[in-house]
């Protein structure tokens, strides 16, 4: 390198690393010095970048070259493939308006005005929530689309297209999926602040049913409107997009959902968790009772029952179902040879889509009928049951839908058994999507062993025994659940063997275990729903405690006069605390669905990037091998970003915590007041806010900078550094989910069968359930969006590196040890610059 050349490298680096640390250090919410600082930081970084940049470059492009093949080339049923998918728009509506139809039933049932007014209070908040989360999302997304922008607008940009034209497109989709996600978030809040005082209110009539019916509702409504809104999008860039700008369009659409979907997971996860140890502990200091109106905490914890449980899986779940989608098409386009064939799969795997969406309706309004006639009238019931058979048989149709379906689609593909061949590994996903949960209930459930083991532990020894038990429920769930899904992957490999498929396409297994992942969201609409019942049911509880009903003048009369309710209020706190069990244990079933679906869809991309890497597997094939160095090392690396992926996380819990616990402490009175005050309860919400922010601000920089680096140390490092975050993450995410699981649990058995509220028992198990609290809701769950954001992020900037290296490979490695250097201070920012501080340290 020339003198001149180093002094590019040193100075940008050096100023990009000051100005990240001086401006992370002035981070505040709604500050404007947080924009400038992010674009000085990047701008610095990435200086020597745009000094060797060379926009005359004719190759590259990437994924973003990719050309969709004709739809209309190939006809199914008697039309094309164009025609019959602008067909599915019209199913996409009907899921809309599915979701809207029930959305406007939850906001009219009846409900007492006491209620009402505590779940709009917790709306409000929610709402403040995410406005300020949604302008933290643009400013990382300045991120994102200065990287986005250096490589298809200088460094690659894409052959024969105008970068005039691609690259606005490529940023404006990047827009639209993260406006997807948080679009599908808000409906959520929405929808479940409305089912919350509903389901509280239809407790009082002493009934079970209506206690599960309107939290099931809610969640289907979200169901439907996030599928259909995620379908809705992908078919209209399929259909609208002129096919050689359809792969931009794809790419951006899929890392701006992946970027929405990881702050709204990571700082909902964070913000959720500051607030319920928070009001959890007060229940151990002051002796109170749960959800006391006059705890501070209260409030901003139903909030965060919204933002990290509502939310975070929302946004989530519309990502994990758009990137995979993204996926499959790429490695479609990218590892079958012959046009037609590219399109026989395109149009079968969105007609599926669409199939599923169907199924889900279906296999509700059939569930819903067999409950009503069976529980309609009954006053006790088991709250899992409805939505266990929900799961099956919503499984079942799909899994009959799919062998149909692809029968009359594609019968003669290939040698005429991949019909069958097919359905049967979308299959295996489906039923992971149904036997995941089981064996989920096995370690979570208020009925099941472990979580049994857990109170027993907890009664002879304290919180210590108890949590002891709950890391054994964990560890075994890890067992279970990993071979569960090896057996469901194994068997859809198992169908890929033999010359049918390998004579269509390169790595037929590959293309298998993104399958199997998009069969694990078949039931997409369903997994959502189950999830988002915990929520509603969650907050319920909240709602009825805060509103103060009882304590309402003449309100037996009011409620008889104006509702016919002969009001059974114990028998409705009964109700709806049982009825909270039931969703915590669907809650942390449906994080290991997610979770499985992320590792095994970032199978297929990590194979876009090793055909990239590789020429289309034409050459440097053996870099891909424990003999090859660079790739060990990057297996072994992978595993320390996800341990400290795990403490950093826990930590923004655990300082916001501290500060939220040390001013309820301050501020809450329990003498002459029958609840807190407004501006203590906003207070409460801004420090959860704040730390959220914080640790998102430090984790998203870590793993920003962390992929970047890693891509220019050397791409097979990358691959193996990918493939070891998706392992890694995996178990790291189900252990914790279900160890989490088992102690919330734990403490709702103590609560509702043994009735030992106020006892030493109850004081060991709300100890455990705060150590669970970060484990199953913060760290396990945020594993998800980060091991897909980094795949995807990784695609541009693997090329990036490559690109780079090829002209200046000194420059190359001179940045990645810079992206190295930053991504490690803010490793140690997310400990040291988060930790505890008290007066005198």
């Amino acid at each position: 390198m020339t003198a001149q050349e180093w002094v590019y490298l040193f100075g940008g680096s050096v100023l990009g690393f000051i100005a990240a640390v001086f401006f992370a250090r002035l981070l505040k919410p709604r500050s404007k010095a947080v924009a400038a600082g992010k674009l000085a930081a990047v701008a610095g970084l990435l200086l020597p970048t745009l000094a060797f940049a060379q926009p005359e470059h004719a190759g590259g492009g990437g994924e973003a070259n990719l050309v969709l093949p004709d739809l209309s080339s190939v006809n199914f049923f008697g039309m094309n493939g164009h025609a019959l998918l602008t067909i599915g728009l019209l199913f996409c509506v009907g899921g809309l308006l599915f979701g809207l139809t029930i959305f406007v039933q939850l906001r009219d049932l009846p409900v007492h005005r006491s209620m009402r007014e505590i779940s709009e209070m917790i709306y409000e908040t929610c709402k403040t929530y995410l406005v300020t989360q949604g302008k933290f999302i643009l400013l990382l997304w300045v991120f994102i689309a200065v990287i986005i922008a250096l490589y298809f607008g200088y460094l690659a940009p894409v052959p024969g297209k105008s970068i005039a034209v691609t690259l606005p497109i490529i940023l404006l989709f990047s827009l639209v999926g993260i406006a997807g996600s948080y679009g599908v978030a808000w409906f959520g809040i929405r929808v479940n602040t409305f089912a919350n005082s509903r389901t509280a209110f239809a407790g009082l009539r002493g009934k079970p049913y209506p206690c599960m019916a309107i939290p099931l509702k809610s969640g289907m409504s979200v169901g439907m409107m996030l599928i259909s809104v995620e379908l809705l999008i992908m078919l209209c860039i399929l259909l609208f997009i002129p096919r050689d700008y359809a792969g931009p369009c794809f790419i951006g659409f899929a890392i701006g959902e992946s970027l929405g979907a990881a702050a709204l997971r990571i700082a909902g996860g964070i913000f959720t968790k500051i607030a319920d140890i928070g009001a959890d502990l007060m229940k151990i200091v002051f002796k109170i009772k749960e959800d006391d109106a006059r705890n501070p905490g209260v409030i901003a914890d139903c909030t965060g029952d919204n933002a990290g449980d509502s939310v975070g899986p929302s946004a989530d779940g519309f990502e994990t179902y758009g990137v995979t989608g993204v996926a499959l098409i790429t490695f479609i386009l990218l590892a079958v040879p012959n046009a037609t064939t590219q399109v026989q799969l395109l149009v079968w795997i969105f007609v599926m889509r669409v199939a599923m969406l169907v199924s889900s309706a279906g296999a509700y309004f059939l569930n819903g009928a067999i409950a009503h006639a069976k529980y309609a009238n009954s006053d006790e019931m088991d709250f899992e049951a409805p939505l266990t058979s929900l799961v099956w048989i919503t499984s079942i149709i799909s899994i009959i839908l799919t062998y149909v379906v692809s029968y009359y689609m594609i019968p003669t593909l290939g040698d005429g058994t991949l019909w069958w061949k097919l359905a049967s590994i979308i299959s295996c996903g489906t039923l992971a999507g149904a036997i995941i949960p089981e064996l989920v209930k096995v370690f979570t459930s208020t009925n099941s062993s472990h979580v049994k083991e857990v109170v027993k532990s907890a009664q002879e020894g304290g919180a210590s025994l108890g949590i002891l038990s709950g890391f054994v429920a964990g560890n075994f769930s890890g067992y279970w659940l990993g071979l569960c899904m090896v057996a469901l992957m194994g068997l859809g490999y198992y169908f890929t063997t033999g010359v049918s498929m390998a004579s269509l396409m390169l790595a037929p297994a590959v293309f298998a275990f993104g399958l199997v992942a998009f069969g694990f969201l078949g039931m997409g609409p369903v997994t959502i729903a189950v999830d988002s019942y915990g929520p509603v049911t969650d907050n319920a509880q909240s709602v009825y405690e805060l509103s103060l009903i009882e304590n309402v003048p003449n309100i037996e009369a009011e409620l008889k006069k104006d509702f016919n309710i002969e009001v059974k209020f114990e028998r409705a706190k009964h109700l709806l605390e049982a009825n909270d069990g039931a969703g915590n244990t669907f809650k942390a079933s449906a994080k290991p669905v997610l979770i499985g679906t992320a590792v095994v869809g970032a199978t297929t991309m990590i194979f876009s990037i090793i055909m990239a890497l590789t020429g289309g597997l034409s050459h440097d094939v053996q870099n891909l091998s424990l003999l090859h160095a660079p790739f060990m090392l990057g297996l072994i690396t992978g595993g320390a970003m996800i341990y400290w992926f795990t403490g950093a996380s826990t930590q923004a819990v655990t300082t916001g915590a501290y500060r939220a616990v040390e001013f309820i402490k301050a501020n809450i009175k329990l003498e002459g007041v029958e609840k807190a005050s407004v501006t203590d309860s906003k207070k409460v919400v801004q420090i959860c806010t704040q730390y959220a922010q914080k640790g998102m601000f430090n984790i998203f920089l870590a793993v920003f900078f962390a992929t970047l680096a890693f891509a220019f140390f050397e791409p097979f490092f990358f691959i193996g550094y990918l493939i070891s975050i998706a392992v890694f993450g995996l178990y790291q995410a189900i252990f914790m989910a279900n160890a989490g699981g088992a102690w919330d649990n734990a403490k709702k058995v103590v609560e509702v069968d043994l009735k030992q509220k106020g006892t030493p028992l109850h004081d060991a198990t709300v100890i455990g359930d705060t150590v669970g609290d970060p484990f199953k809701d913060t760290s396990s769950v945020a594993m998800n969006p980060v091991i897909k954001f980094t795949t995807l992020f990784g695609l541009l900037a693997v090329e990036l590196a490559v690109t780079l290296s090829a002209q200046n490979p000194v420059l190359a490695e001179g940045l990645a040890v810079a992206f190295f250097l930053v991504s490690m201070f803010f490793v140690h920012k997310s400990f040291y610059g988060m930790r505890i501080e008290t007066k005198g340290n």
